[in-house]
């Protein structure tokens, strides 16, 4: 193997790297220990903060191939043609646990994929649920809050997850999935995603539909019991990402196809359901799938740090064709995710290679810390201005939206619906599965008092009269 000189980060050769200098063989240490404290001092700043939530991931590169043709609805350029492939990152991740948590818990899984289009980055940010917790985004923190630890005792607390859900009762379609089956993914290979939000699709006409993505795995779903999850997190808190990364190195390529749900502008205003809430679906017999294309994985990451934990998603970045809804809590996060990304990378973390799009960027954005590259050289940091020949493209901008009279709606007043759907559910699930979802609520409630039982009880009962007798018994309510 060639040999290579080891430089400070300045690229001065290090000429020993074994040994610091001393005043003699046993004296105290000098202050021209300049490597030293070079390499310490980086070693000291090598964790940036890990993120609020989805902390603990796993990702991969890969492609997205279309399949089919739905031009008809968007004009976005990574759906113009059939056979089109664009590049991509797909990172999974567990949400309430840190980064050293286990890949085995129960608990919904992030599913964040960027697409690096030729017309800029698209990121779709979304679960392995089509659903969540929440309707409206100023409960985020509060929800996030009863996942974390207690600021007494630094521990989980199952009082105050259960109690939270049970106080707001539109959570409980996602706790009906949490804790079936799918509360515990084999693996991010076996999981379905989603983007779970409902956005926009704007065609050459400039016509508006609503749509949904879903990318349904290829290899077949997969969970574990929590029996089976315990016997595995004592062996192995990386089952996930060891899973994803062998498989990819064997040449195994994991592969979901994505459909789409696509709803009219008018349909919307007539939908049984709130087409913008995020704790609602649309219902398949309503709204059937659409096959777009096949999103493979095939490249591991060559540095974690780099190309994992440095990839930053913002539900923000769309390109021309794709675009928001007047869902909630995807307002809330067109805000919240780039400022995390801020926080955490900088205000420069589109210049990181893992984030920085594949096509042409130009604008008027300026140093800050960590401004790689030019910094936008001797070109004006102003718009208007008489010298880069910089415009902007109105013919971009979207048709109207309808919107009503501004004020602060409590949607419990208008639409207080929140056990249909779950109780659909319910009823869709195989006997054995019952069995073990309310098994699985049950373990969950071990230290949970008495009062908030018998809410959880009663908002069972509301969703499925069979769901709340079978927790009632199993309780000894």
């Amino acid at each position: 193997m060639e040999k290579r000189q080891i430089t400070t980060p300045a690229g001065t050769p290090v000429a020993d790297n074994q040994n610091i200098s001393t005043a003699g063989e046993r004296g105290p240490a000098l202050m021209q220990n300049v490597w030293y404290m070079e390499k310490l001092g980086h070693f000291n700043r090598e964790r940036i903060p890990e993120r609020v939530v989805h902390a603990k991931g796993v990702g991969a590169f890969g492609t997205f191939t279309v399949t089919n043709d739905i031009t008809r609805y968007t004009k976005a350029s990574v759906f113009a043609e059939v056979g089109k492939q664009t590049p991509m990152l797909a990172r999974f991740s567990t949400v309430a646990g840190e980064r050293g948590a286990a890949d085995t818990e129960r608990d919904v899984r992030g599913f964040a994929l960027k697409f690096y289009t030729d017309e800029g980055n698209w990121d779709l940010v979304g679960n392995n649920t089509p659903v969540f917790f929440i309707r409206d985004p100023v409960k985020f923190p509060d929800f996030i809050h009863t996942q974390k630890r207690d600021p007494k005792n630094n521990m989980r607390s199952n009082k105050a997850k259960w109690d939270f859900w049970t106080l707001n009762p539109e959570s409980l379609h996602q706790v009906m999935i949490l804790m079936s089956d799918r509360g515990i993914p084999d693996g991010v290979r076996h999981m379905h995603g989603f983007g779970s939000h409902t956005y926009s699709f704007i065609n050459n006409k400039g016509e508006r539909h609503w749509v949904k993505f879903h990318f349904r795995t290829m290899q077949g779903i997969r969970n574990l019991t929590d029996p089976q999850a315990e016997k595995i997190v004592g062996a192995d808190r990386e089952h996930s990402q060891r899973d994803l990364f062998e498989s990819i190195e064997r040449g195994d390529y994991p592969k979901w196809k994505l459909y789409i749900q696509v709803m009219t502008e008018q349909q919307a205003k007539e939908y049984r359901f709130n087409p913008f809430d995020l704790t609602k679906v649309w219902l398949h017999k309503d709204f059937p799938l659409i096959e777009v294309g096949i999103m493979e994985l095939n490249r591991n990451p060559e540095n974690f740090f780099a190309d994992i934990e440095q990839a930053a998603f913002n539900p923000a970045n769309i390109v021309p064709g794709i675009g928001f809804s007047p869902d909630r809590v995807l307002q809330g996060r067109l805000f919240a995710y780039g400022d995390a990304q801020r926080y955490r990378l900088g205000a420069n973390f589109m210049k990181l290679p893992v984030n920085m799009p594949r096509c042409q960027v130009h604008n008027q954005m300026r140093d800050g810390r960590m401004a790689v590259g030019d910094n936008g050289g001797a070109a004006p940091n102003y718009f208007p201005n008489s010298d880069d020949g910089s415009v902007d493209n109105r013919s971009l901008i979207e048709p109207p939206l309808e919107t009503g009279e501004a004020y602060t709606y409590d949607q419990r007043q208008y639409d207080d619906d929140f056990y249909t759907q779950p109780g659909m559910l319910y009823r869709l699930l195989p006997e054995d599965e019952k069995e073990r979802l309310v098994g699985n609520i049950v373990a969950n409630l071990e230290d949970v008092p008495q009062d908030i039982r018998k809410r959880v009880v009663d908002m069972f009962s509301k969703a499925d009269a069979d769901c709340g007798k079978r927790l009632a018994r199993a309780l000894k309510m």
